[in-house]
């Protein structure tokens, strides 16, 4: 049962209703989200029932959600939701905009990371992606620079104006990311890592999840249903692949998640074309198809040298393959009914 309480609802109208569901042993998990708060309920729907909720100072409404991801469904909240990132939530990811975040998949050094960034806001990316924590098949492999990563993703922040994303790999790690970081990311490998969601749901940042490889859609929502259950509704989901019999390519992206999800589900949906092919050939193609379900963003990988880059260089855009996916970026999302996040952003930053 989720309780759906009104914008001007007050802190203590929130505590009111906390208050009666745990004196009749049910737990009542708070929500916050940009414009009302909702709030989830555990335990005997009937001794809730007996409550009156409705009747409550501060409640909208009451809705018994069937779906077992009750906070992220969008049976209680049947507008999509817009995700505002950054210190002055001036970027938006959502149903009215497209979102091109791009930048190194791991960070190696303050120079490559800052000429990934510049060559993203040139192409019109709005956001920079970067790895500090890079969680790695192999053992021996890159693991990334971890917090003199995050050190360095600040500093170019400063100098190019991107708001950052990036990867916390464990629970631990999160006040430190949160320090550095505009918005956290859930790899792949950790979507089903509950604790670490629990974490960064209590964070008080934005999350971007990522889909887990072997993932269903409903163990996707779930693990977002973690994330929001902690009090925290501004998720990203990103679809990056998922594993099939096909070889050819790293992972299989599923481009019918994207709609699918935005069906029954008010977060927003991204995809990763980059860790999806593996292949920088495909990249453009797959986000053009991405654009045209409804996507509501795209983040990609970006490098000024590929061949000597410590992580996934065989996709990293640069050059001409860079130039066709920002023309992408432009001119498809008009198409289908959206506007570049770019331009909202100078449209804003003008009218201020």
């Amino acid at each position: 049962m989720v309780v759906v309480m009104k914008p001007d609802a007050t802190d203590e109208e929130i505590a009111h209703v906390t208050e009666r569901v745990e004196g009749v042993g049910g737990e009542a998990f708070v929500s916050r989200g940009v414009v009302r708060t909702i709030i989830g309920l555990v335990g005997d729907i009937e001794s809730f029932h007996g409550l009156n909720l409705r009747t409550m100072a501060g409640v909208a409404d009451v809705h018994r959600i069937s779906d077992p991801f009750k906070l992220v469904s969008r049976q209680h909240h049947r507008d999509r939701s817009t995700v505002w990132v950054g210190a002055d939530r001036q970027v938006p990811i959502g149903p009215d905009t497209f979102t091109f975040i791009a930048g190194p998949c791991a960070v190696e050094t303050p120079q490559q990371t800052l000429e990934a960034a510049e060559m993203a806001k040139a192409a019109g990316a709005t956001l920079l992606r970067g790895g500090a924590f890079k969680p790695r098949t192999s053992p021996y492999a890159f693991q990334g620079l971890g917090v003199r990563g995050l050190e360095i993703l600040a500093d170019v922040r400063e100098v190019t104006g991107l708001p950052v994303v990036t990867e916390v790999v464990d629970a631990r790690d999160v006040s430190i990311v949160v320090e550095h970081a505009d918005m956290l990311q859930i790899g792949t490998r950790n979507m089903a890592n509950f604790g670490l969601l629990q974490a960064v749901g209590e964070a008080g940042k934005p999350v971007l999840l990522k889909r887990g490889m072997t993932a269903t859609i409903e163990e996707w929502l779930m693990a977002a249903e973690y994330v929001a259950q902690r009090g925290n509704l501004d998720v990203v989901l990103c679809e990056r692949g998922i594993r099939t019999f096909e070889p050819s390519m790293r992972n299989t992206l599923d481009i019918s998640a994207v709609p699918a999800v935005q069906a029954i589900s008010h977060l927003p949906v991204i995809i990763d074309p980059s860790h999806a092919a593996g292949r920088k050939d495909l990249v453009v193609p797959l986000a053009r198809a991405g654009i045209a379900v409804g996507a509501d963003g795209v983040i990609v990988d970006v490098h000024p040298d590929p061949e000597s880059a410590r992580c996934d260089g065989p996709q990293a855009l640069l050059g001409n393959d860079l130039r066709a996916l920002a023309q992408a970026c432009r001119q498809l999302p008009p198409v289908v009914g959206r506007e570049d996040a770019a331009q909202r952003i100078r449209t804003v930053g003008s009218a201020v």
